[in-house]
């Protein structure tokens, strides 16, 4: 077991960084970015873009330096301070704006560094370039400053403010889709071509072909927008509590912020993605307990005039949980990454919307910050299967 975790740990190191590496890459690569908002102002205003406007936009995010040593900035948070390329010294004496060499810098009046440079017609103030910008490295849980959503904030600040609403929201919809799609799928399983396997396997299927942006405006529109429109109870259809009181009636006045709030508003996001997964769980684990029903030793369990009470929860749902647990543990990601689709349509404040407002914002940061925890996660949750096929499985021997 010692040096198959010590291999596999290897594995899930080198794969950490290939996962880095990429979405390092790839979001570097990608249109948009800082330039993003200039060009459209030339689009627009038929504004030339000069040397100094470019420069004075790459300068606070880096883009001056070579993909290599940016990336080795934002992964290990080396090389630090001012670096020379040749003749040319970055972040050094170099402040935003005027990308040339220092000509006077001194205190002025108010306690600020005042900097003055060659070719600027202007004063800036250098507001220590390389402390603000080079962060200790993503080993290091440092991911730096965000771009755009929280700027020249800590990602990690941002990301802090979002993960107890995800934490909540897919905490609860896996847990509820669990205890109710899996005795469901035991259940129809066991009753093959019952009344209720035909119902259920229907029911399942109807849902996990409804997209979820489909369903959620549907659970709007029928519990949110047409029951206040004909003064009937309603939820509220967005957020993740109100900004102000209201009034619901027979329900009557709800203070912003209280507990009954938040349960209200919890309703209809939890429910869409409840239902969807319930579907998801149903047939996965019907299907799984039907190819075990069908093994030799069930019939020998049968035989053996053991109850079937018994025979299905302790010989047939064991090891149909065998596929079962490769599913299951790759929630663990989901519990940090929210859902995307679902979180966009209820304006939930979690990390799914998170991502999709960086990416819209061009705040890379942020971006790669979600990727690389979520890649994290994933090579964790590979090795915390392999480990439950042991306890699932007493057969399985890990070497």
């Amino acid at each position: 077991m010692a040096g198959y975790l010590f291999r596999r740990i290897l594995s899930m190191i080198l794969v950490v960084f290939i996962s880095a590496v990429a979405t390092y890459a790839l979001l570097s690569l990608a249109p948009g970015g800082p330039l993003a908002g200039l060009r459209q102002t030339q689009q627009n205003s038929r504004f030339q873009i000069t040397e100094d406007d470019i420069a004075r936009i790459r300068a606070p995010y880096e883009l001056d330096l070579t993909l290599p040593i940016r990336f080795s900035r934002w992964f290990i948070g080396w090389p630090t301070g001012a670096i020379k390329i040749g003749d040319k010294e970055f972040f050094g004496n170099l402040v935003v704006g005027c990308a040339r060499p220092v000509e006077e810098e001194f205190l002025n009046d108010d306690g600020n560094y005042e900097v003055r440079v060659t070719g600027c017609n202007e004063t800036v103030y250098l507001k220590d370039l390389a402390g603000r910008r080079v962060s200790k490295g993503i080993m290091r849980a440092d991911f730096g400053v965000s771009w755009r959503l929280l700027r020249d904030r800590p990602v990690t600040e941002l990301l802090w403010s979002r993960i107890p609403k995800t934490l909540e929201l897919i905490g609860l919809e896996t847990l509820f889709s669990i205890l109710i799609g899996v005795p469901i799928g035991i259940y129809s399983a066991v009753k093959q071509y019952s009344k209720f396997d035909y119902f259920f396997t229907t029911v399942a299927f109807m849902g996990s072909a409804m997209p979820t942006f489909f369903f959620g405006i549907l659970m709007i529109l029928a519990f949110s927008i047409l029951p206040k429109k004909a003064g009937l109870p309603y939820l509220p259809a967005g957020l993740s509590e109100a900004a102000r009181d209201y009034t619901i009636p027979l329900i009557g006045k709800i203070i912003a912020g209280s507990a009954s709030d938040r349960i209200l508003h919890f309703i209809l996001p939890v429910s869409v993605l409840t239902l969807f997964n319930i579907a998801f769980w149903s047939r996965y684990i019907r299907s799984s307990m039907l190819e075990v029903l069908k093994q030799d030793y069930i019939r020998t369990a049968r035989s053996k005039g053991l109850r079937e009470r018994v025979v299905i929860l302790k010989h047939a749902l064991r090891n149909g949980l065998i596929p079962f647990v490769t599913i299951v543990v790759f929630t663990l990601p989901g519990l940090f990454g929210g859902a995307i689709i679902t979180e966009s349509i209820f304006a939930w404040p979690g990390m799914g919307r998170l991502y999709l407002l960086a990416l819209g914002a061009y705040d890379y940061p942020v971006a790669m910050a979600i990727f690389f925890i979520t890649a994290v996660l994933t090579v964790i949750a590979t090795l915390i299967r392999d480990l439950l096929y042991t306890v699932v499985d007493p057969r399985i021997r890990l070497k």
